[in-house]
């Protein structure tokens, strides 16, 4: 139930092709893969800030890892 809880309340954010310039230029920037430069670029275009369990983001601003 929790997880069902949890889905109900997510957001669907379309990768737009501001989103995806963001995510290159976050690539090339902060050596990451591009699926971590699309979380993060989203997570910026929303205004957020990215929370992750993954040490790859530890020293990008605008990021937490728990």
């Amino acid at each position: 139930k929790l997880c069902l809880a949890q889905i109900a309340k997510t957001q669907i954010i379309p990768i737009t092709e501001g989103i995806a310039l963001l995510a290159a230029d976050l690539s090339l920037e902060f050596s990451l893969p591009m699926a971590d430069a699309l979380v993060l670029a989203t997570a910026r275009a929303q205004k957020a800030e990215l929370l992750t369990s993954d040490s790859d983001f530890r020293s990008i601003p605008g990021t937490r890892v728990l």
